[in-house]
């Protein structure tokens, strides 16, 4: 029974490092699409949605199937516990990235509207939360988990500098309004990514210390 119960667990690891690339890749794809005004690029990452969508069911159905079989305790239990959560968070990030598609979409007909958000830097430091919440799970690095809980503040300081930034903006050029409100939506988006980070690196430190510190990070 224990090491059919260990093959399970380690093909649920693989399938979750599957949907952790997948996800990954989306991400990077919308804000490059963002950036590059990429019509095409943006629409291959919402076609690409539906297949994420169906690992993270495929994940689901067999964690529920392990549980059900071997009804796993302690650490492996655990385990399953944070593979799920982990599995939802990937999912709902690429989510975030279909969104982020969406608008890049809306904005590309306004070639010559200048960003007055600060997205680049957003962008950069979210992605940065996301490699490495993602390798902290890949490692099994509760440390570099850490280090995301401390960037996630970073992040939400820009986009309520971007908030800001937006209303200054349409004060100016209300004919904007439409168009400027696009970016700010795709701030907003970024910051859920970070936030799904975050959500992932306190897995990962539950997953590997037992500790739930979700609320009990100053």
């Amino acid at each position: 029974m224990t090491s059919l119960l260990q093959k399970e667990l380690g093909q649920l690891e693989k399938q979750l490092l599957t949907l952790t690339a997948v996800v990954e890749e989306s991400v990077q794809k919308a804000i490059k699409a963002l950036s590059g005004h990429d019509r095409e690029l943006a629409q291959q990452v919402i076609d690409n949605d539906d297949r994420i969508n169906r690992l993270e069911v495929d994940l689901e159905e067999e964690c529920l199937k392990v549980l059900a079989l071997y009804q796993p305790v302690a650490s492996d239990l655990r385990m399953i516990v944070a593979v799920l959560k982990i599995n939802n968070d990937l999912e709902r990030i690429a989510d975030q990235a279909v969104n982020i598609c969406e608008r890049a979409l809306a904005v590309i007909g306004s070639p010559h509207l200048v960003c007055p958000l600060e997205l680049d830097l957003m962008a950069k430091k979210v992605i940065d939360m996301l490699e490495k919440a993602l390798d902290s799970l890949v490692n099994t690095d509760p440390n570099l988990a850490r280090t995301v809980l401390e960037l996630d503040e970073e992040v939400d300081t820009i986009h309520s500098q971007n908030y800001q930034a937006f209303k200054d903006y349409v004060r100016q050029n209300p004919e904007t309004v439409d168009s400027v409100l696009s970016y700010l939506t795709v701030s907003r988006h970024l910051e859920r990514v970070a936030d799904l980070a975050t959500n992932i690196a306190e897995d990962v430190i539950y997953l590997n210390e037992g500790e739930i510190v979700r609320h009990t990070i100053a």
